[in-house]
């Protein structure tokens, strides 16, 4: 265990209201993702989080044994990029052919396109079409900060490079720096009690509706549904992430509706009054705009563990902006950190999503948090956080020298491992990294399409 991991983890527990760990947690020993941040560290403290707080849940189930938290921390890194390893197929890249960095007249500036409506934004802004050097050289004629925004105003999603000293000082990063980690509240009584343990694993007869995409929101409810809950994921018709589908979908029944649409909107609240954990990740003023606001989610399900994540944060004149996990580390500054510890001439990204990885496992943590308080007082809660706290928890954590960082070792699935047989194909997973002793993570449901299930909850 290093000393940044058990910093890490405190930060996450303080933010959780334990100041101390439930149980023994054990971080094992490893190697390091190469970057100049602890982004390992953060890998294991985040699992460490969400492990921790299902001990501390099992408790309050059984006063007599806190089972003890082991998280790997080779396993942890290789989590944070894939876990699923194909035999015989490849997966789809998780970029669009336009998305990237280019360099802009003053600066760098990423354009995430992989969604059409985002791609297509982009492209009109520049005015022309999705052909790389075409998209260059307009973007060189650009100021980096105001083609940022002409994009942003457009629908799309981009963000301009900017050192950590930049942005402490921009009026966005100030605010994110004001928030806590995880903002907290109570919320409305439940209307029964909370049963667990009901069917498969220690979360079995608990149902998670899913209203996230990629990354952060499918990687908290996957982990949910290792350890039993039933997850049930909602898309909107037509929307697709290719990419990462078969590394989020584990364990998940995959529905679809339009929100938009008074029926299936009626669905949804139906679906959401018999559910007890909500995960979204829609920007922060989207469901107000459905008719789904805090008060109609709070008077449909009585007692719900409501959580969610944005971007950007909650307060401040970015807090409903588009933003991804790229995007953050390009505003935050860690892809300048990343390009002048490196000695290039161009962003240097983290080597994994971490952002998206350690908050997903935050809000799993959350809303593990969340079930704890509903069982011993009865009520609901609120929790919420963003990818830009989670940049700050890893800038705040400090640099390493990059040149002692170790890669770690190929990780593969153990060879007595279960195929999991996919529509894509025959596959398998790596291990589970986080073992809470007692309560092994096992995923019963193979990772499958988008909208492959009705909107209905198991069992009925």
């Amino acid at each position: 265990m290093t000393d940044t991991g058990r910093r890490v983890l405190d930060q996450f527990l303080g933010a959780l209201g334990n100041p101390a760990p439930a149980g023994p947690v054990v971080l094992t020993e490893g190697g390091s993702l190469p970057s100049p941040f602890a982004v390992s560290d953060l890998a294991q403290a985040s699992m460490a989080a969400a492990g921790s707080s299902l001990a501390t849940l099992l408790s309050s189930l059984d006063d007599a044994h806190t089972p003890t938290t082991t998280v790997d921390r080779d396993l942890a890194s290789a989590w944070f990029g894939f876990s699923i390893r194909p035999n015989g197929w490849e997966l789809p890249s998780p970029w669009d052919a336009v998305a990237g960095d280019y360099a802009a007249a003053d600066g760098w500036i990423k354009l995430h396109t992989n969604a059409p409506h985002h791609r297509s934004a982009a492209l009109a802004v520049l005015g022309v079409t999705a052909d790389r050097s075409d998209v260059a050289a307009a973007v060189s004629r650009w100021d980096a900060d105001e083609l940022e925004s002409a994009v942003v105003a457009a629908g799309g999603a981009a963000a301009a490079m900017r050192s950590q000293a930049e942005w402490d000082q921009h009026p966005q990063g100030r605010a994110v720096a004001s928030e806590p980690l995880l903002l907290h509240e109570r919320t409305s009584e439940a209307a029964a009690p909370l049963l667990l343990g009901a069917m498969g694993g220690p979360l079995g007869g608990l149902r998670v509706l899913d209203l996230t995409r990629v990354l952060a929101g499918p990687v908290a409810t996957r982990l949910l549904a290792g350890w039993g809950a039933d997850v049930l994921r909602i898309d909107p018709p037509g929307w697709d992430e290719p990419g990462v589908v078969p590394e989020v979908t584990l364990g998940k029944r995959c529905a679809r509706l339009d929100l938009r649409s008074m029926p299936d909107r009626h669905r949804f609240l139906e679906l959401l009054a018999g559910a007890d954990v909500l995960v979204h990740g829609y920007r922060s003023d989207a469901l107000e705009r459905l008719g789904l606001g805090v008060d109609t989610r709070a008077d449909a399900r009585p007692g719900l563990v409501d959580v969610s994540l944005d971007a950007y944060g909650w307060s401040g004149p970015w807090a409903a902006r588009r933003g991804f996990d790229s995007l953050i580390q390009m505003s935050a500054g860690i892809a300048e950190a990343g390009m002048t510890a490196a000695g290039s001439d161009r962003p240097v990204p983290l080597p994994v999503q971490a952002l998206d990885h350690a908050t997903g496992y935050l809000l799993a943590a959350s809303a593990l948090a969340g079930l704890t308080q509903r069982r011993r007082d009865g009520v609901g809660s609120r929790w919420r956080t963003s990818l830009a706290a989670m940049a700050r928890v890893l800038t705040d954590a400090g640099t390493t020298d990059s040149d002692r960082a170790v890669d770690i070792d190929p990780v593969r699935p153990l060879p007595d491992s279960r195929v999991e047989r996919t529509p894509w194909g025959d596959a398998r997973r790596l291990p589970p990294p986080i073992d809470v002793e007692g309560v092994p993570l096992r995923w019963t449901i193979p990772a499958g399409p988008l909208g492959s299930s009705e909107p209905i909850w198991a069992g009925r």
